[in-house]
Order: C-alpha cells, then structure tokens, then sequence
C-alpha cells in the first residue's frame, strides 16, 4: 500500500465523489501499467501481460456489495443517527427498529427487509439530511410545515409541480392543496403527478381539485373496445320488448 500511494497519490490529491477518485485511478494505473515492465517477464509491459491473461480471469459479476450494518431506532421526527449525523426515513418508520447498511459512498436503512430511505453518506460531524418525501405523509397533518419545515427548506422541485406550489402560494388554503398534490406522488408516481400538473398549467388551471381530477382520469382505463359480433352469431329474430308477456306467463 505505500508503494501505491506513492505511485498514485503523491502528493495528496483530493476528490469530490468516489466516482470521480476511481475514474482517476482508472487511467493512472492503466498508464502505469503500459508504460512498465512486468517483473516476471520484462519484454512484455504489465498491461501486454494483462491483455494475455483477461480471457482466462473470471468475470466480472458487479460491484462488491460491502457495508457495515448495525441496528438502530427512529426518532420521532424521522431520523436515524449514525456516525455522527442523522439521516430521515420514511415516516412510517417511525417506532420499529431499523438496521443501517453503511456503505463507502451511501447509507440504506431497511426495516423489515423492505428499503426505507437511502442517502449519500455524508463524512461531516453534525449534519443532518434529510429527504423530503420522507416527510409528505406527516403534511397532511401539519400542512403549514411545508413553508418554514426543516425537510422542505431549499427543496427543489420538477418544473411543473414547482409552477404548481407557486400559483398555489397566494391562495388561503394554497398550503392543504399542495400537499393533497404532493400526497398523490406516494400513491401515483412523481411521473404521472408531474404530467397532470403541467396539462392543468396549460389550461390556466392550478388548483388541487383540478389536478388529482386529471390524476383519477388517467387511472381510469376508460371505456371497453366494441366488441363486433360476427355474423354467425347476429340474432335472427330480435327479441321484442313486451311488458305484456309477464302478465300472460302470471295468469297461465
């Protein structure tokens, strides 16, 4: 390891995602390896000596799935803490345990076996992410948190919801109707809640009512086909609609 730091690393270099640090590390370490002899046989290059040996290594089966899990409570307002820093779940979470799968460059926390927030990890001392979907559901409840809430600060939405959530800002209750919109993303998908938006802003409409109508439209699969009836099976004689025949059937 202190020859490769040496190598690759010397002097100190810094990187903002591991992506980016293993794209470097990448193209140095296939220079390095063109450029050098291999030890063993040092007519050929280390990356010649490579380039005979791939077809007999085993193949690539995807990244190693590392991390270090442990367990952990949710606090009541959605947060986990770990490694100092609390990260939001998912508020139905809220008082079961969880198990923390702490990756390199991501946290998944999974309740039950079933994912309940996943975030990058975060190296700092103090911070908290959050998500705020995690948070839509306690809305309903406090709608006036979508304002000043600590989740929803800075939160950036798709064009046309954000369209939405400013046309709604001037009305009295804009608040309830956002988050009844926001609310049908968890039960629709952020797609379709996104297109109802923007088909009710380009017909001058914005309001709550409008959108979750054009929302229920398209779930609704509509009519069925007509169904021709082939001539095999057309009725000869039409059936003649006649109230008079049950008194007949009652008096014999």
């Amino acid at each position: 390891m202190g020859l490769v730091r040496e190598r690759f690393f010397t002097p100190r270099l810094k990187f903002k995602t591991y992506d980016e640090l293993n794209a470097w590390l990448t193209d140095k370490v296939i220079a390095y390896a063109k450029a050098h002899p291999h030890p063993e046989r040092p007519e050929h290059t280390i990356w010649e000596m490579f380039e005979e040996e791939r077809p007999k290594l085993v193949a690539y089966r995807g990244r190693f799935d590392g991390f270090h899990a442990l367990p952990a409570s949710v606090s009541k307002t959605c947060l986990v803490r770990f490694d100092n820093n609390k990260y939001s779940v998912s508020a139905g979470a809220i008082g079961r345990p969880v198990e923390i799968y702490a990756y390199a460059d991501r946290i998944v926390i999974r309740q039950e076996g079933r994912v309940v927030a996943e975030h990058p990890r975060c190296y700092g001392r103090g911070e908290t992410i959050y998500d705020p979907w995690h948070y839509v559901p306690i809305l309903a409840r406090k709608p006036g948190a979508l304002r000043n809430g600590a989740p929803f600060k800075d939160w950036v939405l798709p064009a046309a919801l954000e369209r939405a959530r400013r046309k709604l800002a001037g009305s009295d209750d804009g608040d309830r109707q956002m988050v009844a919109i926001l609310a049908a993303v968890l039960t629709d998908g952020l797609p379709a809640v996104e297109s109802a938006c923007a088909q009710a802003m380009s017909e001058g409409v914005h309001s709550s009512d409008v959108i979750l109508n054009i929302l229920a439209r398209q779930r609704d699969p509509g009519p069925a086909a007509t169904i021709l009836t082939p001539d095999a099976l057309t009725l000869r004689h039409a059936p003649v609609a006649d109230c008079a025949r049950y008194d007949q059937l009652r008096s014999a």
